[in-house]
């Protein structure tokens, strides 16, 4: 199960590609990966029959106890089944649908494969933080679906609307997931419905629950946000709206019910919601004039119905449930890919500009009268049989039942009442109205709906078969008769007799509104689309509000809050609850004294500065002496790197300063000041409190003491520092290298302001100015005017042997000093001095190449090192030594490791380039840009 997840996701990375190569005959063979699950669910049919679930369990985070732990049931079978084959043939049916020069189709076909992959993954989920994991990957998903085209302002808004009400719902979800597994010391759904708790406690998890499963599946009060869906294209309406996405909740329902059945709270919240949508979302539909809205409330209206047979309790109404989940994606889904049909051969879905269309389009007519017949419940559809089996689960109960089998049966009527219009408006003749004239739909454009209605079909014929493939579910329920079996045929029975009347009624209803006798009310009751709109208004005045009164656009405020809490709150449990030791060493040599009363003196004269750049030499000072504190305590590696550092960023404070006034602003207020060295001295104070009582209040063993011998017999280096990075920490340095790659980018958006300007990002070369007939010392020329001959002198001479030095900090960083951060910041020096000696071309001229390129090179063999490693049996980022003997060269000692290291030194490369590029260059090209310009205007 896990491998066919792998595969969903790997058809969504290889789909843009695919479509880029073929267009939308691409989608064929994306069509494979819910295809194999597909052929592989009907392939474990025999188990499914024999009640024996298929189980498979990986190891996730093992420390913890967490793993992948899947388990496909009878109720996961019939989901996989639906989660497969309705996507297989969805997406079959979209290579018809969309055109294949259109721009999305690409992110369609990928993000269509990852939901059906995330629905596979939550159907056959026995973790539940393992479902939950899925659960919201379908709701990002599916926002993403829903908003395909971006340029729509509806489309964006359902999106939206989509996304935070089943995010929200699934928050909820979570926090009753937690209550449980937490009782219950496990997440495992299998342990956890053995050991449930009880009274209140078991109550609240189960209402957090309901609240994702309804506002999943589209439940009064949140079912407003599925009809606005339907801005989303016809085939995602099919799949998600249909089969998929809002089916979630209804799983979840069900995969809960036979242990949660006999709680009162859960039974009659599913029953009065369900019966409330399955009402309200009738009636809406019977006054709709768009086919797709109709059945979009259709829908809402069957999935209250779902919920209401899930809910009862019953062995019976497992039973119909399950059969009526499997009836409503097969009819649902085949009308909702018809009504694409229609808009794509008239160019139109209002039934009030739809005549004659069935006359002139049989098929597709045919096809849509058998899946209206299985939604109205007529024999012999699978509608039918579900339907007569949810009436035959409630007939025989008390005064509850009753009362809700006279709901079901009126909202059957008004199903069959809203069916016929759906027929009537789509393909009968209408006085008054010229017959359309459809172009032709083509057969590939039929199969999908054709076949699924032909399913619809064959399921009805074969109930006896299904309710073999069903009762395992539906035994799992308390049952006090024999047990209901489905058939198409009982006999002469209460149910067959409440069908008859449940049909003849929505025939007459639909005769009265088709007469005008009748007419929907315009105003429906428990509006959910209000309730939200009034509550994202109410945030976003909060927001405001809030904002205005917080956010005052003054840095020192800001941070003055930050610093205040910092005081108050750390501070104060540190005053209160220590625990403070007994012991203080002030200093291990005298030497260290001398460098700290250095640090404090340099820091104090930063804040007190006039200029910009004293403070920023000054604070230079205070980081070089903490390096020589680092010096003191024995850690060259560490003292190296600081040193390095600070180096790099004085570099950096140099190019931005040049844009900025050369002092500060005018000085605050005497008291203003008082009360801002006050709280400095304060931070200080608690800070170095917290330092102090964390670092000796210690009560474990560290885990460092133990990375000497790892890092050598681990590791296969004796440089403790660099193999931890590389090594034994290297999950770590995997997201520093990752926050590097975003640092950059984000300084290269913010100087490049356009996208063209971004080609200046590379080495691309610009017009060479006219030089003297001096000697050139550097590659690029120099303007002797602004630029320093001995800096070039002494440049020529040092750069070569800098990078060398970088080089050999790389490769002995296992065993030495050293590593790719340090020698990339040694050769991101280099680079800069380079800079500073001929300007932005010599820049281009010693590093030709574009600096997000080796940014993505530098993560990509960090990355690829990693990954390596698992198809040789290892795990993510092992490394693996080898000891060789080679001619000439003798002993070699090789670690894997250090292609991550390289890694990293490209990405420190990449950094610093980019940088230079944008702080420098790029600033340098805007400045003299902005002096021709006034030089221009002076001419004029």
């Amino acid at each position: 199960m896990l491998v066919l997840v792998a595969v969903h996701a790997l058809a969504a990375v290889v789909a843009p590609g695919l479509v880029r190569r073929f267009g939308r005959r691409a989608l064929y063979a994306v069509a494979l990966a819910p295809a194999a699950t597909l052929v592989w669910a009907l392939t474990r049919t025999g188990a499914v029959r024999a009640g024996e679930p298929v189980v498979e369990t990986w190891p996730w985070v093992p420390r913890i106890g967490l793993e992948l732990a899947l388990r496909m049931g009878t109720l996961s079978w019939l989901m996989v089944v639906l989660v497969g084959g309705v996507g297989a043939l969805v997406l079959a049916y979209s290579a018809r649908y969309f055109r294949s020069d259109d721009p999305g189709l690409g992110r369609f076909a990928a993000v269509f494969v990852a939901f059906a992959g995330s629905m596979l993954g939550l159907v056959v989920s026995d973790d539940l933080l393992l479902l939950y994991v899925f659960w919201e990957l379908t709701t990002v998903f599916s926002y993403l679906l829903i908003g395909y085209d971006p340029a729509k302002r509806a489309s964006r808004r359902a999106a939206m609307q989509a996304l935070l009400v089943t995010t929200l719902g699934g928050l909820a979800m979570l926090a009753g997931f937690v209550m449980l597994g937490q009782h219950a010391g496990s997440y495992r759904w299998s342990v956890v419905a053995t050991d449930l708790p009880g009274g209140g406690y078991l109550v609240t998890a189960l209402m957090l629950i309901l609240l994702g499963a309804l506002s999943k599946s589209a439940i009064v009060p949140f079912s407003f946000w599925l009809p606005g869906a339907m801005a989303a294209p016809t085939p995602v309406s099919a799949y998600l709206h249909a089969a998929a996405m809002v089916k979630a909740g209804v799983f979840l329902v069900a995969l809960l019910g036979p242990a949660v059945a006999d709680v009162t709270a859960w039974r009659v919240v599913l029953l009065g919601t369900g019966l409330a949508t399955l009402f309200l979302g009738a009636w809406v539909a019977l006054r709709q004039t768009d086919l797709k809205l109709l059945l979009a409330y259709g829908t809402v209206s069957q999935l209250g119905l779902l919920m209401v047979i899930l809910g009862a309790g019953s062995r019976d109404a497992a039973l119909a449930g399950a059969a009526m989940v499997l009836a409503h994606a097969l009819f649902k889904a085949t009308l909702f890919l018809v009504v694409g049909i229609v808009d794509h051969t008239t160019g139109t879905r209002d039934l009030r500009e739809l005549s004659g269309l069935g006359r002139r389009a049989p098929v597709l007519a045919g096809v849509a009268v058998l899946a209206a017949a299985s939604m109205a419940g007529l024999p012999p559809m699978a509608g039918f049989v579900a339907k007569e089996a949810a009436f035959e689960a409630f007939q025989h109960g008390g005064t509850t039942d009753l009362l809700v089998l006279a709901g079901v049966v009126a909202g059957s009527a008004l199903t069959v009442a809203y069916t016929l219009r759906f027929l009537w408006g789509a393909f009968a003749g209408k006085p008054g109205v010229a017959p359309i004239d459809p172009h032709p739909a083509g057969r590939s454009f039929l199969a999908a709906p054709a076949l699924l209605a032909v399913a619809g079909l064959a399921v009805g014929v074969a109930a006896p078969a299904l309710d073999g493939l069903l009762a395992p579910y539906a035994d799992g329920f308390s049952s006090t008769g024999p047990g209901y079996h489905l058939a198409l045929w009982h006999g002469l029975t209460p149910a067959l007799g409440l069908s008859a009347l449940a049909v003849t009624a929505g025939v007459g209803l639909f005769l009265l509104l088709h007469r005008g006798r009748l007419r929907p009310a315009r105003w429906t009751p428990l509006d959910g689309a209000a309730g939200y709109e009034r509550l994202v208004a109410g945030v976003d005045r909060l927001a405001v509000e809030l904002t205005g009164a917080t956010q005052r656009g003054s840095l020192p405020f800001y941070l003055g809050i930050i610093l205040v809490v910092l005081v108050v709150l750390p501070g104060g449990a540190l005053l209160t609850g220590g625990p403070w030791p007994r012991q203080f060493r002030a200093w291990d040599t005298p030497l260290q004294a001398v460098v700290a009363a250095l640090v404090i003196v340099a820091a104090v004269m930063a804040a007190r500065a006039l200029r910009r750049l004293t403070a920023m030499i000054l604070v230079g000072v205070a980081g070089y002496g903490t390096a020589l504190m680092f010096v003191l305590h024995g850690a060259p590696d560490l003292a190296l790197t600081q040193f390095l550092v600070e180096t790099v960023t004085i570099v950096m404070f140099v190019l931005v300063l040049r844009r900025l006034p050369v002092k500060f602003s005018a000085r605050p207020i005497r008291r203003s000041r008082r009360g801002r060295i006050a709280l400095g001295v304060a931070v200080g104070a608690v800070v170095s409190g917290m330092a102090w009582v964390a670092s000796s209040g210690r009560l474990a063993t560290p885990v460092s003491e133990r990375f000497p011998d790892e890092a050598v017999s681990y590791g296969g280096g004796k440089n403790v520092v660099n193999v931890t990075l590389v090594d034994i920490r290297a999950w770590d340095t995997m997201g520093e290298i990752a926050v590097l790659v975003v640092a950059a980018t984000g300084v290269a958006s913010l100087i490049f302001r356009r996208s063209r300007d971004l080609d200046r990002r590379s080495a691309v070369p610009g017009p060479r100015p006219a030089t003297t007939g001096g000697p050139r010392w550097l590659t690029a020329g120099f303007e002797a005017h602004r630029h320093s001959v001995i800096l070039q002198v002494v440049t020529r001479l040092l750069f070569h042997a800098i990078v060398l030095f970088s080089v050999y900090l790389l490769f002995s960083g296992h065993n030495a000093p050293g590593g790719g951060f340090a020698a990339g910041l040694v050769a991101g020096l280099a680079l800069a001095v380079r800079y500073l000696a001929g300007g932005r071309r010599e820049l281009n001229a010693a590093a030709p190449v574009d600096a997000g390129t080796v940014l993505g090179a530098g993560l990509f063999l960090a990355v690829g090192t990693g990954v390596v490693a698992m198809p040789l049996g290892g795990e993510f980022l092992q490394s693996a030594v080898l000891d060789l003997h080679l001619p000439l060269l003798g002993k070699v000692h090789f670690v894997s490791s250090v292609f991550f290291d390289v890694g990293v030194y490209l990405i420190v490369v990449g950094l610093v380039l980019d940088i230079l590029r944008s702080l420098g260059a790029e600033m340098d090209r805007q400045q003299e840009d902005a002096h021709d310009d006034v030089r221009d205007k002076e001419l004029v």
